[in-house]
Formats: C-alpha cells, sequence, structure tokens
C-alpha cells in the first residue's frame, strides 16, 4: 500500500459542497492500495501511522506520535498515488489495485482504524472531492508498505 502523510492543524474533505469528513490536528493520509495488496499491508501501514513520530515534543523535536498528541486521523483513498508516468506524459493506473479490491482493502483500512484510534474521519470511495488543509511545518512523508 502507499500513502502520503500530511501532519495538518486541521483539514477536511468536501464532496458536493458539503464537508463529509474532518479533523483538527492530525494526520491526513492519502492511502492507495496496489495490486497484490491484502489485509496484511492495511495492517502494517496503520501500525507505521499510529507509531510515527512526527509531532513535536516539548523541546521541539519531532518525537511524538498522532496517539501521543491524541490527534485525528483524517483517511482519503487516492488511487493516483500509483500513477506510473515512465511510459510518457499521460499517467498509468495498472499498478493501482482494481476498484472493487480498493473499496475492500480501504473499507477495511478504514474499520481497523477506528478500532485502534479514537478520532477517525474519511472522505468517500471514488467520489470527486476537495481536500482542504493547513499543512503543519510543513511536514509531507510519503510511505510504501509491502
Amino acid at each position: 500500500m502507499l500513502a502520503v502523510v500530511q501532519r495538518v492543524r486541521e483539514a477536511k474533505v468536501v464532496v458536493a459542497g458539503e464537508a463529509i469528513g474532518a479533523i483538527g490536528q492530525g494526520l491526513l493520509v492519502l492511502v492507495c492500495a496496489e495490486r497484490g495488496d491484502a489485509e496484511v499491508q492495511a495492517d502494517k501501514l496503520l501500525a507505521k501511522l499510529l507509531k510515527l513520530r512526527i509531532f513535536s515534543d516539548e523541546a521541539g523535536k519531532m518525537n511524538r506520535s498522532v496517539q501521543d498528541v491524541g490527534g485525528g486521523l483524517l483517511l482519503v483513498s487516492q488511487f493516483t498515488l500509483a500513477a506510473d508516468t515512465s511510459g510518457g506524459n499521460r499517467p498509468s493506473f495498472t499498478n493501482a489495485a482494481p476498484p472493487d479490491e480498493g473499496r475492500r482493502l480501504y473499507d477495511y483500512f478504514v474499520e481497523q482504524a477506528r478500532a485502534a484510534h479514537p478520532v477517525v474521519q474519511t472522505g468517500a470511495f471514488a467520489a470527486d472531492m476537495q481536500v482542504h488543509l493547513v499543512n503543519d511545518g510543513p511536514v509531507t512523508i510519503p510511505i510504501t508498505v509491502r
């Protein structure tokens, strides 16, 4: 699975003019299932996100996790993370999981996140979404889980 993690002061997802998910301080996570991914990759990604030490401690060092600071998770499906641009100027998305498998893994990921963390919001799978955020730092980290 692929993810782009952004430390945010606040973030929200809007669909058809309506906010459907929003958090204050926390992590905005753009997440993509690739062909061949299974629950084990989703579990590894979630474990990494919950323990990722990218929030500042009292000394100003990135030493605290989203769990440590009581921050939220805003999980947004984004198959375009699997884009392959090596063949020209139009991206290919053949590395992304097929839509039904991508949805199943995204739903599983969200379910596991909600079981493990108190504040989890989401976007809408396969929807035209507008993502609004205030990136804190900025801190943006790509993660690949195999």
